[in-house]
């Protein structure tokens, strides 16, 4: 079956944070752009990450000084424009004796605080773990320690944020399609688009953005038909949940022996996340999962610090990543550079290809990015999206402010005076997901039944519908996994009966 033909000025392949934030960027300027993903947003490296907002403090080791200012400027931009989805999180970095010394790492502390401009966040400072409450989950023999500074963010939730303002600015987002060819001419490129169903759409696009993580080389040399020299290092993060190890708020930043470091992150309420692995990957990148070694690691590493030992048979959900990495000189995975590249090639027709890149630079790799097609493709409108909220983060107004991430509380509490009907724990559920957007999907209910059946604890039809509509939801699991972590807090059999539930709205 043939859709109709497409234009466009950006065709972007990869529906993963570059992608999604380059689509919103160039969608903010006028550009006309279409976005095709061939799975769910953020189903792969994506939403696999550490979920932190962070300058990289462990990559100062290896003189990455420009990265980590980078790094610590968007910090701060990103906690102002979506302070719903990210937050403030202070770590605890146990002096271990065996390691760096302490000078060391106060003096990385130092220079940390100090390489750009903190609004947001509170500086560093050493601590006694014997009379610090972050100490007393601690094996005994760590007395010592550095309080510092850094950002949480809900991940999935990100991608989708930057796809759906993307949409809202006029861009197309396709997900489930696959971009199985691409023709350049000196007119432009020519485009075939296959759906998970088999749907077929031609697009005519000025230009491509390849931003495919994991899988660029490989369109470059497949879909696209083009040569390249470039060679990513494939570098595998797992990650662990556990039940909550503490009750207290803050993380840790945990030093092994080997140079690699690990963070157990309080999560969900309920669990501990710890991570991440980094080993090389030569797998099948589309079924990448954690292994007993990764596990075993993780385990063994919490064992060295916490009182509680922690147990393989202790892991109540994993995930795993591959992150793909620019190809340098390190010998060691985890000290392969997190930073991005990016190459516009313009043989009649430009083609842009981002290679590598993190989280917290996204914005900026994207804004970098669209500077760079705009130019090519005529567009005289300036970056934008350092000063503008990303969907539902006009908590106090329509700019980013310092208020809506310090006063976020505040803003959850008139939620539950406007919303009175709903339960507490719900409402605080929907101020953290979805921010203001929370009106858009409450609008016109105003009582429980007005949710409609409670398909699981806490998840009401009104909630998986407006996922459907709004954000691309089309399975239990990107309910469960991606739009929300509900999957941890549900009872078994959960996922089954939802995948029904769904199927039987697309017959309605």
């Amino acid at each position: 079956m043939r859709l109709d033909n497409m234009d466009c000025d950006l065709l972007i392949v990869g529906g993963g944070i570059n992608g999604v934030g380059i689509a919103r960027d160039a969608a903010g300027r006028g550009l006309s752009v279409i976005l095709c993903e061939k799975d769910d947003l953020a189903s792969h490296t994506s939403s696999a990450s550490s979920k932190l907002i962070h300058g990289g403090i462990r990559y100062l080791e290896n003189y990455e000084f420009g990265l980590v200012r980078k790094a610590l400027i968007e910090r701060e931009v990103l906690l102002r424009s979506a302070p719903h989805i990210m937050w403030p999180l202070r770590f605890v970095l146990p002096h271990d004796k065996g390691q760096r010394p302490v000078w060391m790492m106060r003096a990385g502390l130092f220079l940390y605080d100090r390489l750009a401009r903190r609004e947001l966040l509170p500086g560093s400072e050493a601590v006694n773990l014997h009379r610090h409450d972050a100490g007393k989950p601690l094996k005994p023999e760590f007395t010592d320690g550095f309080v510092y500074s850094d950002g949480w963010v809900d991940d999935a939730r990100l991608v989708v944020l930057n796809a759906m303002d993307a949409k809202e600015k006029g861009g197309t987002v396709l997900t489930r399609t696959i971009c199985e060819s691409a023709t350049r001419s000196s007119k432009g490129w020519q485009a075939k688009l296959r759906t998970a169903d088999g749907r077929e759409t031609d697009v005519h696009a000025r230009c491509i953005v390849n931003a495919t993580g994991p899988w660029v080389t490989e369109f470059l040399r497949g879909a696209a038909r083009e040569k390249s020299t470039k060679n990513l290092r494939l570098i595998k993060g797992s990650h662990i949940v556990v039940k909550r190890l503490f009750d207290h708020p803050y993380a840790y930043i945990l030093q092994n022996p080997d140079g690699r470091i690990v963070f157990a992150i309080p999560y969900e309420n309920d669990f501990t996340l710890v991570g991440t692995t980094d080993i090389e990957y030569r797998g099948d990148t589309n079924k990448v999962g954690i292994d007993q070694a990764e596990i075993d690691y993780l385990c063994e590493l919490t064992q060295r610090y916490f009182r509680r030992p922690v147990k393989p048979s202790d892991v109540i959900w994993s995930y795993s990543g591959v992150r793909p990495l620019v190809e340098d000189e390190a010998s060691s995975a985890s000290a392969v550079t997190r930073d991005y590249r990016l190459e516009l090639e313009n043989g009649g027709a430009p083609l842009l290809s981002v290679f590598g890149g993190k989280i917290t630079t996204f914005r900026k790799l994207a804004e970098e990015a669209v500077d760079m097609v705009a130019g090519v493709l005529g567009n005289r409108h300036g970056a934008w999206t350092a000063n503008a909220c990303l969907p539902g983060g006009d908590l106090f107004g329509d700019r980013p402010a310092n208020r809506s991430v310090l006063e976020f509380d505040a803003y959850r509490e008139g939620l539950q005076k406007k919303y009175a009907w709903l339960p507490s724990k719900l409402v605080a559920r929907f101020a953290r997901a979805y921010g203001t957007y929370t009106d858009r999907l409450l609008a016109g209910r105003t009582r429980i039944s007005d949710m409609g059946e409670e398909i699981a604890p806490g998840l009401y039809a009104a909630e998986v519908k407006y996922l459907m509509t709004r954000e691309w939801a089309v399975t239990a699991h990107d309910v469960l996994w991606r739009r929300s972590k509900l999957g941890l807090h549900v009872p078994p059999g959960t996922e089954e009966k939802l995948d029904a539930w769904m199927a039987g709205q697309g017959k309605e």
